[in-house]
């Protein structure tokens, strides 16, 4: 009993097993957290720091920022800045319109091989972007399918289609690969919609176009929001599809990067001009994620 009882009381007396000190705490996530940083800082960050140095740092001497006015300045930049905007905008654009029509059907139209097509949208997403602008060049281009098919039926020099290599033509490229970037988020908006309230608008005597505009319009906002801010962002850097037509009027920001750099081996313009690409599309993807997560993207 004495025993017995002088254990049991030592036991209880004893204090807890030592709880891990912070120091070993933070040694365990340092080990798994400094890894991944430091491959992130090689590949990424570092490069980075090296084209923000390099704008601010010009060859030929000077000040800081002599590279930034003298490319500010320029024409050239003032233009290119003003295509990439204005292709951006008009991509998104239409890339929003055709994105909503073609996800409206698919998800309420019912027809055969729906599922397939909402399949193949997931599909389209891993393509490259110059795929499109070929499959468009094979077909509209000079000696492309359908201009072949004019000369062959009127015997003309040349056929009427030429727009692949013009403004229009790179507009029509981004709007074709981009609009699947629009499409997936509303699909899934579509498929939690209520489709009591369909019934119920239906069943009250409104319109289709009623009904999209007063109860599906509404729920398709933040994924609309959602995919508009993502193609805006993506059309701000498209490089290939712009290369690949060969429009020759066409020079976007990252146009002006290649050429700068491979063309004239004007570091210090390509990276200024890079910079500002760069912090654009920073801006406007911060914009994106806040959106996305307002849509619960």
């Amino acid at each position: 009993m004495g025993l017995q009882g002088a254990t049991g009381l030592k036991d209880r007396g004893s204090a807890p097993d030592p709880v891990p000190r912070a120091p070993a705490r933070l040694k365990s996530a340092l080990v798994w957290v400094l890894p991944p940083v430091a491959v992130l800082a090689l590949v990424f960050l570092y490069p980075l720091a090296l084209v923000v140095q390099q704008s601010l740092s010009p060859e030929n001497g000077g000040g800081a920022f002599d590279a930034y006015a003298s490319v500010f300045a320029s024409q050239s930049f003032r233009e290119a800045l003003g295509t990439t905007v204005r292709l951006a905008v008009g991509a998104t654009a239409g890339c929003l319109v055709l994105g909503f029509v073609l996800a409206l059907i698919i998800a309420f139209v019912p027809f055969p091989g729906a599922r397939a097509v909402a399949k193949f949208i997931d599909v389209f997403l891993s393509f490259p972007s110059f795929l499109v602008t070929l499959a468009l060049l094979f077909i509209y281009g000079t000696v492309g399918m359908a201009n072949g098919a004019w000369t062959g039926l009127t015997g003309a020099a040349e056929g009427p289609f030429h727009f692949p290599t013009t403004p229009w033509g790179v507009l029509l490229a981004e709007i074709t690969y981009f609009t699947p970037f629009v499409m997936r988020p509303l699909l899934a908006a579509f498929s939690q919609l209520d489709t009591a309230q369909l019934e119920v608008a239906a069943g009250l005597g409104a319109r289709p176009a009623r009904i999209v505009r007063q109860v599906i319009l509404p729920e398709a906002l933040p994924a609309l929001a959602a995919g508009g801010s993502l193609v805006l962002v993506m059309c701000l850097n498209e490089f290939g599809i712009v290369l690949f037509t060969g429009a020759k009027d066409v020079t976007t920001l990252p146009m002006l990067i290649y050429g700068k750099a491979i063309l004239e081996s004007d570091y210090a313009a390509a990276c200024v001009v890079a910079v500002v690409n760069i912090a654009i599309s920073v801006g406007l993807f911060g914009l994106y994620r806040v959106v996305s997560k307002r849509a619960g993207a």
